[in-house]
Parts: C-alpha cells; sequence; structure tokens
C-alpha cells in the first residue's frame, strides 16, 4: 500500500468579523495518494480555495489556521519556517492560481518569471529551453514571443496557460489545481489535463483539483469530496459518487449542470446562497436551502461523515430521502424564420506598421463571415480560444472599430455604415451582456443608476422609472435593495444579473452574451440560463451566445456557427453539429469537449 502524499487532519481555518474568529474550513480531512487526482468540488464560498491555499501555505494575513495538521510526503507542514517552506513551494508543492494576473508580476517578461522558477529549483537546468518546451506543452502556439511579452499582452486563457506551465516546471510530486481550466477552450482544457495525467503516471505526481466544472471531474478525478459552507459533507470514489451520489447537496449540484437531456426543461437551482463564515446554525448548515430538510436537521451539532458503503462517506441523516422533481418542462417557443440580423462577408483587422516611415499593413482577425440570425433564436459561436468569437460579437455591436463588410437589420439598414447618433438609436435593439461583470459595471455607481441609465439615454419609462426599476430586479432575481448598493457588494452571479437587468432596461431584441456563465458555479449557471430562457420565452428575445462550454451550447442553442481562426468552418442547427459534425474540427471540439 502507498503512502498518502497529502494528509489533512481536523483542518480549521478562521478569518476575524466583528473581533470574533469565525471558522471558513471547518475541522476537514482528507488524504491524496501518489498520482492520484482528488476534486474539491462545491459552490464560492464553500471553503475549496482556502484549504487549498492552507496547503501551500499562502493563507492570506487576515486568516488563521486554528487547528489541524497537514502532511506531506510525511512532513508536518504547519511546523515548518518559511525558509523550509518556500524550498518545497515551487519545487515540490506547486500552485495554479484561479486568477493569474493577480498571480504573475506584471513588470516582469514571461521568460524572467518562469526561468526564475526553474534556476531556483534546478540550476543545472537549461532554462530557457525548459521554458519553451513547458509553454509548447500548454498550448501555446508562439512560444518565443509569449516569454518575451508582459502578462498584461496576454489574454486571460494565455495567461493561465503560463501559469500552468511554471506548476509544471519541476515535475513536482504535488500540484494544487484552482479552477485551472476556467478560461481555457475546451481542445486547450483536454491538452493541459491529459499533461497532467502524464505528470501523474511518470512521475507519480498527486493533484488537488479545485473546481466547479463537473464534467471534468468526472472525465479526470480518481476520487471527489463535495464541500458545502466550510465542511466535506461527501466523499467517495468517482464512479460511486456519480452513479450514487447521496448527500441532497451533491444530488442538487449534479442536477444543476445543463445537458442536451434537459433541453425543454428547466434546470435545477439550489435556493439562496452559502452561508458567511460568521452566519451561525445550529445542525446542517445546508438545511435552510435543503428541500427534504425537517426540524430536526436545525438543531443539535452538525452531521458528520459516515461511511455508507465501502469508500462513501455523507454527512446527512436524510442521504436516502428522495429529492422532490427540481427539472420542471418548459415550452420553449420555436424561432421565427424571419431574419433580424444578416451578416455578410465581414471582416476585422488591426493595422500593423512596418517600420518608422514604411507603409501599414493588416492582420486580418475575422475573414468572410457570413451569418444570418433570425427572430427568437439563440445563435451560439463555439470555438477555441483566439478563433474570433468575442471580436465578431464586438464588432455586431460596433465596439470594434476596423471592420469592413455588411450587418444589415430586419429592415436592411446598414449598420456599419451607419453614422454614429443613427447607430446609438439602434443600439436600443441591440445589447451585450459582458463575460466580465465586474469590469464592464462602473464601480463609482449604484446599481440602480447602472441599470437606469440606459434608460434615461433613451428617454425611457420618464414617468415611471422607479417602477421599471423594480420590475427590472424583481426580473433577474434581485431584491429591491439592491438599487441602492454598489458592484463590489454583490458576488458574481449577481453582478451577472446586473448586467442582464442593464441590457433588458433598454428593451432590446437582440442580446449578445460572451461567455456570461464560464466562471460561474453550476448552481449560479442553472440560474442564470433559466433566467435567459425565461426572457426569451416571455419577451421575444434573440440571443448570440458566445462560449466554449459546449455542456451548456446543448442546453440552450436552437443553431451553432462554429469559428477556428477568424472563419466559419461549420454552421448548422445543434441537434446535426452535435451529434453529426461534418467538419474535422468541429469533430475535435466535441471530442474535447467533457459530459457527464
Amino acid at each position: 500500500m502507498e503512502k498518502d502524499i497529502l494528509k489533512v487532519v481536523d483542518l480549521r481555518v478562521s478569518f476575524e468579523h466583528e473581533g470574533k474568529l469565525h471558522p471558513a474550513v471547518r475541522n476537514i480531512g482528507f488524504t491524496i495518494r501518489p498520482k492520484e487526482m482528488l476534486a474539491l468540488v462545491g459552490e464560492s464560498g464553500s471553503g475549496k480555495s482556502i484549504t487549498a491555499l492552507a496547503i501551500a501555505g499562502l493563507l492570506p494575513t487576515m486568516a488563521v489556521q486554528e487547528a489541524g495538521y497537514i502532511f506531506f510526503d510525511e512532513r508536518e507542514l504547519t511546523a515548518l519556517g518559511e525558509d523550509e517552506y518556500n524550498a518545497i513551494r515551487g519545487k515540490s508543492i506547486t500552485m495554479i492560481f484561479q486568477e493569474p494576473m493577480t498571480s504573475l508580476n506584471p513588470v516582469l517578461k514571461i521568460k524572467t518569471q518562469l526561468e526564475e522558477v526553474i534556476r531556483r529549483h534546478e540550476p543545472d537546468i537549461n532554462a530557457y529551453q525548459r521554458s519553451l518546451k513547458l509553454l509548447e506543452d500548454a498550448g501555446i502556439a508562439d512560444p518565443v514571443r509569449c516569454l518575451n511579452d508582459y502578462p498584461h499582452r496576454l489574454s486571460g486563457g494565455m495567461r493561465q496557460r503560463v501559469m500552468i506551465a511554471m506548476a509544471l516546471a519541476c515535475h513536482p510530486k504535488l500540484i494544487i489545481a484552482d479552477e485551472p481550466t476556467t478560461a481555457l477552450d475546451v481542445t486547450t482544457q483536454a491538452r493541459i489535463m491529459e499533461k497532467l495525467t502524464l505528470l501523474r503516471q511518470e512521475y507519480g505526481t498527486a493533484v488537488l483539483l479545485v473546481t466547479h466544472n463537473l464534467a471534468l471531474v468526472r472525465r479526470m478525478a480518481d476520487r471527489i469530496a463535495v464541500m458545502y459552507a466550510g465542511e466535506i459533507v461527501e466523499i467517495a470514489e468517482r464512479e460511486e459518487l456519480f452513479a450514487n451520489p447521496r448527500h441532497p447537496y451533491t444530488r442538487l449540484l449534479l442536477a444543476s449542470v445543463p445537458s442536451v437531456s434537459g433541453r425543454g426543461k428547466c434546470l435545477a437551482s439550489i435556493k439562496g446562497s452559502v452561508p458567511a463564515p460568521y452566519e451561525e446554525y445550529e445542525g446542517c448548515r445546508f438545511a435552510p436551502r435543503c428541500p427534504i430538510a425537517e426540524e430536526s436537521c436545525c438543531k443539535g451539532q452538525a452531521p458528520v461523515l459516515e461511511e455508507v458503503v465501502a469508500g462513501h462517506l455523507v454527512a446527512c441523516s436524510r442521504c436516502n430521502e428522495a429529492l422532490p422533481e427540481m427539472c420542471v418542462a418548459e415550452q420553449l417557443p420555436l424561432p421565427s424564420n424571419d431574419c433580424i440580423l444578416r451578416v455578410s462577408d465581414l471582416k476585422a483587422y488591426v493595422p500593423l506598421k512596418q517600420g518608422l516611415f514604411g507603409g501599414s499593413e493588416r492582420k486580418y482577425l475575422l475573414e468572410g463571415i457570413n451569418l444570418e440570425l433570425h427572430r427568437g433564436e439563440t445563435l451560439a459561436i463555439v470555438g477555441e480560444s483566439g478563433s474570433g468569437k468575442t471580436t465578431l460579437g464586438r464588432c455586431l455591436a460596433r465596439l470594434f472599430p476596423n471592420t469592413e463588410g455588411s450587418v444589415q437589420d430586419a429592415q436592411g439598414n446598414e449598420l456599419l455604415a451607419m453614422a454614429k447618433e443613427d447607430f446609438r438609436q439602434f443600439r436600443r435593439k441591440l445589447q451585450m451582456i459582458f463575460q466580465d461583470p465586474f469590469s464592464s459595471l462602473d464601480p463609482r455607481m449604484s446599481v440602480g443608476e447602472i441599470i437606469c441609465e440606459g434608460m434615461e439615454q433613451f428617454d425611457l419609462h420618464s414617468n415611471d422609472k422607479g417602477a421599471r426599476l423594480k420590475e427590472l430586479l424583481e426580473m433577474v432575481g434581485l431584491p429591491e435593495e439592491a438599487a441602492t448598493r454598489y458592484p463590489h457588494q454583490f458576488s458574481g452571479g449577481q453582478r451577472q444579473r446586473i448586467g442582464i437587468a442593464r441590457a433588458l432596461a433598454v428593451e432590446p431584441e437582440i442580446i449578445i452574451c460572451d461567455e456570461v456563465t464560464s466562471a460561474l458555479d453550476v448552481s449560479v449557471q442553472a440560474q442564470i440560463l433559466n433566467l435567459l430562457n425565461t426572457l426569451k420565452r416571455s419577451l421575444g428575445l434573440s440571443y448570440i451566445f458566445i462560449t466554449h462550454d459546449l455542456g451548456v451550447v446543448s442546453y440552450v442553442a436552437d443553431r451553432i456557427a462554429v469559428m477556428q481562426s477568424g472563419r466559419l468552418v461549420e454552421v448548422g442547427s445543434a441537434q446535426d453539429i452535435l451529434n453529426n459534425p461534418q467538419q474535422p474540427y468541429t469533430k475535435t471540439l466535441i471530442a474535447a469537449s467533457p459530459r457527464l
């Protein structure tokens, strides 16, 4: 029997709030063996990332490890000094962070940062050649150029690949991967996970995978631990957990994942949100959100993990009870044949200057795009990072300046040639919800001001603006008092709802959704997708849905357009594209996409 590479015993991490310590991680324990991948899953706020940071010795200054032990390779890490920890961290234990921009030094080139890791721990290795190979393995097409770039000049997906390359640099014994593939397309995601698999096989590397991507967990993990409100509520081998989920929370998470089998049904979503550490409850902390909780669940001590079958532990006294039906059937209207947006031979470019006095050339990001959007339709645009999906969306909204070709509305008006003021009036019909809601919401404006700004621009509801604001907040599932608060006071899912409300405020016909669910928990994602479907049904909206998540596409899309290197390579109905793709690139995308 192999010894555990990592053993966590009764770990308790707390944060101070109003002069008292409140636990964010509550006396949890687990082990990871060499070559094993253990996945920590659960909603934001469950304590997954805090657990990962505690193991890496990188807890924020306001966090306190109150109790527990962390054994790595039979060494007790919490007893080590900072110098001893630094000798292990980066070589034997590495971490892939969720937000690479905050982890990379903005004033140093990628080459300097990547080679520093290699030279510190393996000084005899050719750091430059190793760096090139690592970036190639991470799916970066031009590693030489990447090495000489600064972090801000790389896309989010590219920065994530650099972080992954750093983590793999010295063939560590343990990799802690905190949402490592959130910003990556499915083919790059598959390549990175394949690299992790090779490391596990060749070097015995163990992986702690922190993620909300349950489809990825289904494909890659050996065991799964489900966390809720700082506690592990269920842990089991992969096949056992997916075949026989026991805890109500686990079952609701799985029911929240969109798939082609769920088309025509309202996704299950979990009411409420994960309680903050300072919110104290008696009994089970999931009870306020649990559909089968009874009075006894809210009293006494929280349930502890108990083995229900060999290797399958659950912390719930009602784990054998059936859940009520959560996926309610709903009738989505069929899209009409009316074309409300026609794109013909659209091109987008960036100018390239040749020398100080030389002429300028163009690098085309989009070439020859021909596309139609019908009334009441959801058209999904899919493809790898860098394929031109977001650029296409920005061109349609005239947020990208250098364009050629034709974009016409239902009346045949040429949108790209419109005068600025005329297009400003048309933009009321075409709105965009951005991938990162926080950066697209003005932090100095209250939510009410953000939502009402468009109404003021177009002189809408001038006599009943307050009533319309209340209606919009209710429509997207936010309380009326949210109007007086600011964007930083909301979660990611709530900020995405604010972005939707802002788009709806001007009563559009078309909404461009750019990766609106990519960074959301599956439970919040289900709420957003349910909301978009409800609005489509009630308001007759049409969506251009830009995403790399084919699970979401299979659930929401009527038609799919596949992009590669700035061109459309295949367009067809969702059923035809997903079940019978014709283009090799489309087949590769679908094969690489993990599914439940």
